[in-house]
């Protein structure tokens, strides 16, 4: 890893560019291929955005002075301005996916979709491109997501509806790294969407790590931003408002399915997250397609 490091920060830059890969009427670049084994000669950024999505295989992956291993199921959101460059694994190889758009698509989403999207995915503004580690369902999700448009016509719509359903379906908000992520932690990340981990609150979690709770607060902290406390609750809270929208269990139902104790601590959580008090989010978001609201 050093190695490639040295060699790699020795390397001349290029710039690639969006009109090198799409004609005027095409919206974005989709590309299903396998990197090259060698050590590259070069390293890019761009003057369009891109997401990749590690599908089998690793890679080293060398972005902003920063070097990384690439496992399948790891989601990268790139930005013009990100230098990278790969190297796959030489017994393993690496296989991804990739998908190219322009710059008016990503400010138009940015502007649209601010409450989702501004500050996160590739708009993130931290010094290294955010980084996903998607669980076993969501990668099995990324990859269907990615499969529909591989096919698709190269329309704007097209691409806004796979970048919408990769920053609502498929990436969780709360498992962006903004850097490198061990991989012991982005297995304990995985594990923490699980309900029978989440549950359990920090503990679940600093199990599932198999580290010190001093080690995992501290990688926590550094990865994520969050103590384990914070990052899993936040994740019990988006539970909880899933089965808000979707169940018609009681709000005390929902609260012990989230692994609370505390009735009054989870509606103070809640509301933090969301602005509004739980019975006040499904009033606006659970309705009976086959009575008229009131």
């Amino acid at each position: 890893m050093q190695h490639f490091f040295d060699y790699i920060c020795c390397m001349r830059k290029v710039t690639f560019h969006i009109d090198r890969y799409l004609n005027p009427d095409e919206a974005f670049h989709f590309a299903r291929k396998s990197l090259a084994k060698r050590y590259p000669t070069e390293a890019h950024d761009h003057d369009f955005f891109e997401v990749f999505l590690i599908e089998s295989g690793k890679t080293n992956h060398w972005v902003n002075g920063v070097t990384q291993t690439l496992e399948p199921g790891q989601l990268v959101f790139i930005r013009p301005r990100d230098k990278h460059a790969f190297s796959a694994d030489r017994t393993s190889g690496c296989k991804i996916i990739n998908v190219m758009f322009r710059v008016e698509t990503a400010a138009h989403l940015a502007n649209r979709y601010g409450e989702t999207i501004s500050g996160k995915f590739f708009d993130a503004r931290a010094a290294l491109p955010e980084q996903h580690t998607l669980s076993p369902a969501r990668f099995a999700r990324a990859i269907t997501v990615a499969q529909q448009l591989q096919t698709a016509q190269q329309s704007l719509a097209r691409i806004e509806e796979f970048l919408l359903a990769l920053t609502n379906r498929v990436a969780n908000a709360t498992s962006g790294a903004t850097v490198a992520m061990p991989k012991w932690f982005a297995a304990a990340c995985s594990s923490a969407q699980s309900q029978d981990v989440f549950r359990q609150g920090s503990a679940g979690f600093i199990e599932a790590a198999g580290r010190s709770h001093e080690h995992v607060c501290r990688t926590c902290k550094a990865v994520l931003g969050l103590t384990p406390s914070e990052y899993i609750n936040q994740i019990r809270i988006d539970f909880a408002a899933q089965l808000l929208r979707t169940e018609e269990q009681s709000i005390d139902d929902v609260i012990d399915a989230c692994g609370f104790d505390n009735s009054s601590y989870f509606y103070r959580l809640f509301k933090r997250q969301y602005g509004v008090t739980p019975r006040q989010y499904r009033l606006r978001n659970l309705h009976d397609p086959f009575q008229l609201s009131p």
